[in-house]
């Protein structure tokens, strides 16, 4: 299968190599509604992000896309609000993800979770015919938990949500469980904990995150 244009748009953008100054990249701090988290069975309702640029939220650079799926979790429903009915504008699947990769480039990916959302888009891509996502990416909570190794009070857990972060940085979590709200609350809480680690670059943030390992 030949790839789209767009496809090789974006791989473009990865002939460049990130700058080593953290203030220098973009983060795009993103989360997908989906129906449920299998690989295979599930999909993406909704994917949300926003753009981070010298630790400020780029307000008139948000992605927000609803996506049209002929599978539906009554059960998923209450919790992402998007319902099976709804009037929200909805795209295909593949138009969807086009307009996602146009949007990422080659940016950071940056999520509570972060292997999740990969793997879903990644799933999304390889049912479309696409290779995997390029980007970087880095996990709230494991950067999180970097930053209680200097802390002596605050109580160990083995797992900490968005609503854990949200709680310790005093994030609003009035659009929880939206994917462009839980994207927000990832950014600022990204930008609190940057205040704690203080990389000394990009490639010493990565390092201290440790190794991400996807699915399929």
């Amino acid at each position: 299968m030949e790839l789209p244009d767009f496809w090789w748009e974006y791989e473009a953008h990865f002939q460049q190599k990130l700058p080593e100054d953290i203030k220098d990249n973009v983060f795009v701090a993103l989360d997908t509604e989906t129906t449920g988290f299998s690989l295979t069975k599930d999909r993406m309702l909704c994917i949300g992000a926003l753009k981070l640029v010298d630790n400020s939220i780029v307000v008139k650079d948000i992605f927000e896309i609803y996506i049209e799926q002929e599978h539906y979790n009554a059960v998923s429903a209450p919790i992402h609000g998007i319902l099976k009915r709804s009037r929200r504008n909805k795209v295909k699947e593949l138009d969807a993800l086009k307009q996602f990769l146009i949007y990422a480039k080659n940016y950071i990916l940056v999520g509570h979770h972060v292997k999740f959302d990969v793997n879903m888009i990644n799933a999304a891509l390889q049912r479309n015919g696409l290779p995997k996502l390029k980007n970087e990416t880095l996990d709230t909570e494991l950067l999180y938990k970097r930053t209680l190794l200097v802390s002596s009070v605050v109580e160990r857990k083995e797992r900490f949500t968005l609503d854990d972060l949200a709680e310790k940085f005093s994030i609003s979590k009035k659009d929880r469980h939206t994917a462009l709200g839980d994207a927000y609350i990832t950014a600022i809480a990204l930008l609190r904990i940057l205040e704690k680690l203080k990389p000394k670059n990009i490639k010493d943030l990565i390092k201290r995150q440790g190794p991400l390992k996807f699915g399929l």
